[in-house]
């Protein structure tokens, strides 16, 4: 089993950064793939972002494209997504998963654990 905890969530104006950041304990984070989704109210879970377990291959969403960078730090079990230029689209409750089966994908059903989500607001 692995738990997963989200912070770094908040408001913020459009055109600004945020950093979210994912915990993990009970298993080490290297055995597995990561990856952010986003779940807008009233619309379904959204891939983000993936990277692989030791993190030399990502994988983006075209929305996020060029704003977003997802990152890894195993020996801290840590993963990371800096936000930068956030539009008020962004706004969403965004989760952190982990995959335990290659290869990356982007279908939340694929992914085995979740955190419990960090509220992003993004005004304009």
């Amino acid at each position: 089993q692995v738990q997963l905890v989200e912070s770094g969530g908040g408001l913020v104006q459009a055109g600004g950064s945020l950093r979210l950041s994912c915990a993990a304990s009970g298993r080490t984070l290297s055995g597995y793939i990561m990856g952010w989704f986003r779940q807008a109210p009233g619309k379904e879970r959204r891939f983000v972002a993936s990277i692989s377990r030791s993190g030399p291959n990502f994988r983006y969403a075209d929305s996020v494209k060029g704003r977003f960078t997802i990152s890894r730090d195993n020996a801290k079990n840590m993963v990371y997504l800096q936000m930068d230029s956030l539009k008020p689209e962004d706004t969403a409750v965004y989760y952190c998963a982990a995959k335990r089966v290659s290869p990356e994908a982007t279908g939340p059903v694929l992914y085995d654990y979740w955190g419990q989500g960090t509220q992003v607001t993004v005004s304009s």
